[in-house]
């Protein structure tokens, strides 16, 4: 089998947030993140001599591993640039560093604090340029999330999803990918904590298309009331640090829980994208429970990111 054969026809080069990809391009996505799975030995070379350059600014363990043993897995390889003191923009001009490594290396995966920095890096990239986490937006953790429900559920179109917390960068591509999947997407958040209106409102007019749906809430319990998945996430992000004791008592009702779990569907499956604040988020009890498939999602990560360099360095 012709392992490039199968990589999604895309109209852009990059994935910054998610939304560049259309319905049927992640249902594409998909299908060949479940054949690379199934068949790793099908790509072990479709990548050979390709090099990816991998900039993080942010700590990270699913992401940089999965990403750096996905290359190497397909015969690439990776260069690890760690600007944890040194961020882009800092030593020398963000342009000047994608017109550099466009030189080098036949992709670009940046863990950075700022969208903003990222969107300007690959303007000036000639290679494809990955989001591996913004301020913004996560898109490679919400396609892996998505397609970890699809493969308990058989499909995710119109599952009920959950996500309880606060309206942060996982937030956003939960709203991103699970419009395109064809989801009822219900977030519930405290006051001045909800996910941005612009994002809100591109997520409900791709839903519309793909007969999902997005509601918002104040309510933990009207938002779970009946979900198939339930989903939370750290409720400091990482760069909010100063505030984890402020937000610790704002989004205490919000903590993922037996009690919490109870107004789900029977069936209902717990999700976070990791790292996780065990007692504050979200309990042991909930993490630890038959219900929670985060190291499923875990696991998936390299599956589907392997299908994204497939799908832009081939």
């Amino acid at each position: 089998m012709n392992a490039q054969a199968q990589a999604v026809n895309l109209s852009s080069d990059d994935l910054l947030t998610g939304a560049e990809w259309n319905a049927a391009q992640v249902r594409e996505l998909f299908r060949l993140a479940t054949d690379v799975k199934a068949h790793p030995d099908r790509y072990k070379t479709a990548l050979s001599g390709r090099h990816l350059a991998m900039i993080f600014e942010k700590p990270s363990l699913r992401t940089r591993v999965t990403f750096e043993v996905g290359i190497t897995s397909l015969g690439g390889s990776a260069v690890y640039l760690d600007h944890a003191e040194t961020h882009l923009g800092d030593r020398e001009s963000i342009p000047d560093v994608g017109r550099c490594l466009s030189r080098w290396v036949h992709g670009i995966v940046a863990r950075v604090f700022s969208q903003q920095g990222l969107e300007t890096l690959a303007a000036h990239a000639t290679v494809p340029v990955i989001n591996a986490l913004s301020d913004v937006y996560h898109p490679c953790q919400t396609l892996c999330d998505f397609f970890t429900l699809e493969e308990k559920f058989g499909s995710a179109r119109g599952l009920k999803f959950a996500y309880v917390g606060d309206g942060n960068n996982v937030c956003h591509s939960l709203l991103v990918a699970g419009a395109r999947v064809g989801a009822h997407v219900r977030v519930a958040t405290p006051v001045g904590y909800e996910p941005d209106a612009e994002i809100v409102a591109a997520a409900r007019r791709d839903a519309a298309a793909t007969e999902g749906s997005i509601e918002l809430f104040r309510s933990p319990e009207e938002a779970v009331s009946g979900a198939q998945a339930v989903y939370t996430d750290v409720w400091a992000s990482m760069g909010q640090e100063s505030e984890t004791d402020a937000r610790a008592k704002i989004f205490a009702p919000y903590q993922v829980n037996a009690k919490l779990m109870s107004q789900a569907a029977p069936d209902a499956l717990f999700l976070h994208c990791l790292p996780a604040h065990r007692g504050s988020e979200v309990t042991d009890e909930v993490m630890e429970s038959p219900r929670s498939i985060v190291f499923d999602e875990a696991e998936n990560r390299l599956h589907v990111q392997k299908a994204i360099l497939l799908t832009l360095l081939s």
